[in-house]
């Protein structure tokens, strides 16, 4: 397996979260990582070839961004709301919700994506 790539000095960890294959375009894997010792759900989207990674609980009622295909080559719809997400910014696109998604940045080596969390230290600070 590939090393994993380097983080831009002080902006997190990077952590392997799935190959790439397992992403085709248009769809969404949920894949749950460790933050700051709390497991979350990430939802990974692939629009057009470009993935992206966003905290996979809407800001309105907390339902499951991860659960569908993207609609239109970039949005997450919430199943619980029809709260509606650009996968590339988190911005919302259509309410109920009205707090972006958090993102995180994606990279990908040799067919093995990951995603840059923040360390402990800076978890705190990005709040």
């Amino acid at each position: 397996m590939s090393p994993a790539p380097a983080a831009a000095a002080g902006t997190g960890r990077l952590v392997r979260v799935a190959a790439l294959r397992e992403v085709p375009p248009g769809w969404v894997l949920k894949v749950a990582v460790d933050i700051a010792g709390a497991k979350r759900e990430i939802a990974l989207a692939n629009s057009g070839g470009t993935l992206f990674a966003l905290e996979n609980a809407c800001s309105h009622a907390g339902g499951p961004l991860g659960d569908n295909r993207l609609k239109e080559g970039c949005y997450l719809e919430c199943p619980w709301h029809n709260a509606v997400f650009d996968a590339r910014t988190g911005v919302v696109v259509r309410g109920p919700a009205r707090k972006p998604a958090k993102t995180y940045e994606v990279s990908v080596v040799d067919g093995t994506v990951f995603i840059v969390l923040p360390t402990p230290e800076l978890e705190g600070s990005l709040s």
